[in-house]
C-alpha cells in the first residue's frame, strides 16, 4: 500500500493520505504508480475556494460552466484502468479544472487534454503551469473529435459520457492504445469501457457503471 507521509505544514495531507490509504484500496485501485501520483497532486488546487475543504470526499464536485471534477475514485480507476508506465503520451478529453491532467502527467510522458468550455481550458492551463505540470498541455476544441495533430496516443482517458463509441478516437489509438470511455444512452448509468487496438480487432473490456456529465460536440451529441 502506498503510504502519505505526514505534512505538519499541510493542511490537506491527513485528508489527501485518507484518500489514497482508505477511500482508493477501497474501490480496489492498487496500481501503486497511481496511488502515489494521486497522493502527490494537491486536489485542493482545483475545486472552487468554497470547496476546499470538500476537495477530498469521495465525491464529485462543481466546478463552474455546469461541469464536474469527477471523484477521486473515478480519475485513479481511470488512469489505472490507461496502464501507464512512464513514456505514453496521453490525451484526456474532458480537461475541466485539470485535475485529471495533473494526475496522469505523473503517470505518462507526455499528456494532452482538450476542453470545449474556454473559460475552463484557460484556467486550467494556468493552474498547471502554476503548479509545475509542464508535461501537460490544455487545448481548447471538441474532445469528440480527439487531437490528430498530436496523434496517435497510447492512452486516451474520456471524462464524460459519451452516447455512442466516437469513431475519430478510435482513429487516434497507437497500436496497442487503450481507450478509457464511459458509454451509455443515460448520462447516470455509463458503463465503463477500456478498449484496445490490437492488430485485427478492438478488444472490449467492461468496469462497472457510473454517472458522468455528457461529452458534447460542437456539432451535436453522438459522432
Amino acid at each position: 500500500m502506498t503510504s502519505v507521509p505526514h505534512n505538519a505544514d499541510d493542511p490537506f495531507a491527513d485528508a489527501r493520505r485518507r484518500m489514497v490509504e482508505v477511500q482508493l484500496p477501497r474501490h480496489e485501485v492498487a496500481d501503486p504508480r497511481v496511488l502515489a501520483a494521486m497522493a502527490a497532486v494537491p486536489r485542493e488546487e482545483f475545486v472552487p475556494a468554497s470547496l476546499r475543504d470538500n476537495a477530498y470526499i469521495d465525491s464529485s464536485l462543481p466546478i463552474g460552466c455546469e461541469q464536474t471534477i469527477s471523484q477521486p475514485c473515478v480519475t485513479a480507476l481511470m488512469c489505472e484502468l490507461a496502464q501507464l508506465t512512464g513514456a505514453e503520451r496521453v490525451l484526456e478529453i474532458g480537461a475541466g479544472s485539470g485535475y485529471g491532467a495533473a494526475v496522469l502527467s505523473l503517470l505518462a510522458g507526455e499528456v494532452y487534454a482538450v476542453e470545449r468550455i474556454a473559460a475552463l481550458a484557460e484556467q486550467a492551463r494556468r493552474r498547471l503551469q502554476r503548479l509545475g505540470y509542464v508535461n501537460a498541455a490544455i487545448v481548447l476544441g471538441d474532445g469528440a473529435r480527439g487531437l490528430p495533430d498530436a496523434a496517435p496516443f497510447d492512452a486516451i482517458v474520456v471524462t464524460a459520457g459519451a452516447d455512442a463509441l466516437p469513431k475519430p478516437l478510435v482513429e487516434q489509438l497507437a497500436p496497442g492504445g487503450r481507450l478509457i470511455i464511459p458509454v451509455g444512452p443515460h448520462p447516470r448509468e455509463l458503463t465503463m469501457y477500456r478498449f484496445t487496438a490490437e492488430p485485427d480487432q478492438l478488444r472490449v473490456e467492461e468496469f462497472g457503471t457510473f454517472a458522468f456529465v455528457p461529452l458534447v460536440r460542437d456539432d451535436g451529441p453522438g459522432l
